[in-house]
Formats: structure tokens, sequence, C-alpha cells
């Protein structure tokens, strides 16, 4: 407790010194935050959302049930900067916690910051011009993992690009590998017209999010020398080891899998075959896997023991 008191009077004068105390008018992007128990990092997320220097910006921080210190960090920061707005809410986990931060948004366009990462300084401005520039539904960055050990750039984006195909909006997204929803920001019309939702009560919810804002999107751009910074937190859900969890994060993850698979088909969408994989079915002995049956777009595929293939065919 004694750390986390010394931290706040720490940021107190940063508080005071950055903290904008009118209302905005006209704003240019909301910025959903998630809280749950992440006191350790939340002042440090917080900071790097009042210091951008597009000041046209509302932070709506929903507090998620926690149980810790982020709620009093949450009220001195929204004392001192009249953009924050705050919602609580019982622990639901984070696709809802966005979804209710988004019913309330005002801005142009939405971006999502996840209360244990920061951003850099000028993140909305940049990805903000850029959007308009092209008259783009989506901007995207540069993501980058922070471990204890390591950094590691998720998705390096080194120069300004505009692409508008289905095939090139998905490449430039790493959405079959890295579909990252918080390195981006959304017109805030895309996501409404097209009932782009996030799924709520499982994890994984950023699979099909970001599939079907990739999809209904008029184009992407791309937005070099800004970063988004995602850290790995061991004590995060996603990171929990408890068997119960474990058991819940996979069958979440099949599922998510499944719904992007089965939203792709329904667009019949022309895109490459054999990158979109999902579970059709698995035949098991004494709970272990015996035949599995995986499918794409337009493949089907059999293995046994989950890993050796034995057979291929066209759908």
């Amino acid at each position: 407790m004694e750390s986390i008191l010394r931290f706040d009077e720490k940021i107190q004068t940063e508080l005071n010194e950055v903290g904008v105390k009118e209302h905005i008018e006209n704003v240019k992007v909301s910025v959903v935050v998630p809280v749950y128990n992440t006191e350790k990092y939340l002042a440090k997320c917080l900071l790097s959302l009042i210091k951008q220097s597009l000041r046209d910006i509302e932070i709506i921080v929903v507090n998620d049930g926690s149980t810790d210190n982020s709620l009093k960090i949450i009220s001195e920061f929204q004392n001192s900067d009249f953009r924050i707005k705050v919602l609580n809410q019982e622990n639901q986990k984070q696709g809802v916690a966005r979804n209710n931060g988004t019913k309330i948004a005002t801005g142009e366009y939405i971006g999502f910051v996840d209360s244990d990462d920061w951003v850099d300084l000028d993140f909305f401005e940049k990805l903000y011009l850029s959007a308009k520039k092209y008259d783009s539904d989506i901007a995207l960055a540069t993501n980058v993992r922070v471990g204890k050990n390591k950094i590691k750039k998720r998705l390096n984006i080194e120069k300004e690009e505009f692409v508008v195909g289905l095939q090139e909006k998905l490449d430039i997204a790493k959405q079959v590998k890295n579909p990252c929803p918080t390195n981006k920001i959304y017109r805030q019309s895309l996501l409404k017209n097209n009932n782009i939702v996030w799924p709520e009560g499982v994890y994984c919810e950023d699979k099909l999010f970001t599939m079907q804002a990739v999809y209904y999107a008029n184009g992407i751009v791309t937005v070099p020398d800004v970063q988004y910074y995602y850290y790995r937190n061991s004590d995060s859900t996603v990171n929990n080891k408890a068997k119960q969890h474990l058991v819940k994060i996979k069958q979440d993850k099949i599922k998510a899998k499944q719904d992007v698979l089965k939203f792709l088909k329904d667009k019949n969408v022309q895109i490459r075959d054999k990158e979109f994989w999902a579970l059709k079915d698995e035949y098991k002995i004494f709970n272990l896997p015996l035949l599995t049956i995986k499918e794409s777009l337009r493949t089907e595929r059999y293995y046994l023991f989950n890993y050796l293939k034995i057979g291929e065919k066209t759908l």
C-alpha cells in the first residue's frame, strides 16, 4: 500500500501540470480503457493518455469491478482532468467493458488502450491526422510487446500507406497472426453502422472484432514512427495458470477461430485459402484427441493425435 501511495504523490505534480480543466466540445478521438486490478501499471497508462499532443480527446475509463487501488487512482486522474469519464461495473471482462465505453463515446474515432499498456505521446495525433488525410476508417501503428527482459515489435510499420483491397487490408494488419485491436483507431460510424461489437464474457474477444472492422473498413492507413506498447503482464487474466482458466482460454480460442471462419464464409470472401483455420470436429479416446478435423475457407484437413496429418480435401 505504501508504494502505491508514494507513486500517487509522485504523479500528482504531473497531473496538475497537464490536466485539462475544461470539457472538450468537439472530440476527435475517444479512448476506451477497461481496468481490472492493474494498480501497478494504471498511472503510467493514464499519464500517456492525458499527455497526448492531441488535446481534443476523451478518456473513458471503465472500472471492471477492481478490488485493488485501481479505482482510487482513476479518481485522482479524473479530479485533475475533465476529459476523463468513469464507468463502474461488476467484473464482466473486457468485452463488456469496451462495449459500455463505446456506447458513451462521442469522438469521431475510437481507440482502445489496455490499462497495463501505454502509447507514445503523439500516438493519437498521428493516427488521427493520417486517418483524416486519406478519409480512412482505420489507422494503425507499430505494436511493441514489452516483457521483463526483451522488447519485440509484433507489427512494425515503416511507411505511410493506404490500402483498400480486402487481402491487402488483412495482410497489412497482420490479421492472421497478430489481430491486435489496440494499435488502431476506428471511425465510430464504421463500428455503429455495421454493428461491430466486442464478444462478451470470453477471452480472445479481439479476433472477431478486428476481423469485422477490417472487412467493413473503406481502407486502412499505416502510420510510421509512432508506437503502442503492449506490456506482457504475468498477472493478467490471460496469463492465469489456474486449470479452470486454461481450459476456458483454450475453449474460447477455438470458438473465436470458428467465429472468424464462419464470418468469412458467410461473406463468401475471395482471399488466400489455408490462412484462417478452425476446428471442425474432434474424436477422442480416453479424453485424448484421436482424429481431428480442421477447415479453412476451401480446404479440410485430417490429423491423428492432433498433429500427424493424414489427409486433405478441397471443399
